[in-house]
């Protein structure tokens, strides 16, 4: 398969994907051939990346939108699928990491709240209302990023390391039930990657992530880019409920 012309043809979702890891994947899936819908509450970053990829002679749209809200949503949805009456692929990127550096016994209870809504709520969302779409066509590449730190836990951040074990939990369940409908759901968990979403974590916290990676580097949003187009394309085509490691070597299981 030529991986120039990969996704020629298809329709692509990208959920929080204005930059960072969301917008390299629908920077290189446009490059490929998608045409992309880019999701994201962050207008000026969204505005800059739906119009790099134009600029480039690929095909983005941008709606933005707060990925919690229900009714939004599910209109957003309808409008990407009646492009073409397909939806291919979903890529879910959206995530806040809420405080580090912080022990639970002082971490608030409306943090850990919104921490739980914008990383699992919004998951759920994307993927209940996107399954039926696909389910028409039986075929569709489902694809949530979670994180290193919902597999094996990071301290001082509990909000974060239990919203993105719920996603994994997410992803296990429903990538058996759709088994074999042609959909598949995967998640990816990456160890720390160079984003903007990092500037806010604690030089402490990053650190002791760092020292964890045998490889002492932190990733980059393309080395996720890469990963993700192949887990999103039609070559994987026997993996499902299963969470894809970018660790540097940190992962152990």
């Amino acid at each position: 398969m030529n991986i120039d012309h990969r996704f020629k043809g298809q329709i692509a979702i990208v959920a929080g994907g204005a930059r960072g890891i969301g917008g390299a994947i629908a920077s290189r899936l446009a490059a490929e051939g998608a045409r992309v819908a880019i999701l994201d509450i962050n207008q000026e970053a969204l505005r800059r990346q739906v119009e790099e990829i134009n600029r480039q002679g690929n095909q983005a749209f941008g709606f933005d939108l707060d990925l919690t809200d229900q009714e939004a949503l599910v209109e957003c949805l309808q409008t990407v699928f009646n492009w073409h009456q397909r939806i291919d692929v979903l890529v879910n990127c959206v995530g806040i990491i809420g405080p580090t550096g912080m022990s639970i016994v002082d971490y608030p209870l409306d943090q850990f709240e919104l921490v739980m809504k914008v990383n699992v709520n919004s998951a759920f969302l994307l993927t209940k209302y996107t399954i039926p779409y696909m389910q028409s066509r039986m075929y569709g590449r489902i694809l949530h990023v979670a994180s290193i730190g919902g597999k094996d836990g990071n301290p001082n951040m509990v909000g974060y390391a239990a919203s993105k074990s719920g996603l994994i939990g997410l992803i296990k369940g429903v990538g058996k039930e759709f088994a074999q409908s042609g959909i598949t759901i995967n998640g990816l968990a990456p160890a720390v990657i160079v984003t903007e979403m990092n500037k806010d974590t604690a030089p402490e916290v990053l650190n002791y992530m760092k020292d964890k990676i045998p490889m002492k580097r932190l990733g980059t949003v393309e080395e996720a880019a890469a990963i993700s187009c192949w887990i999103v394309s039609q070559e994987a085509s026997f993996n499902t409920g299963f969470v894809f490691d970018l660790s540097g070597g940190r992962a152990v299981y």
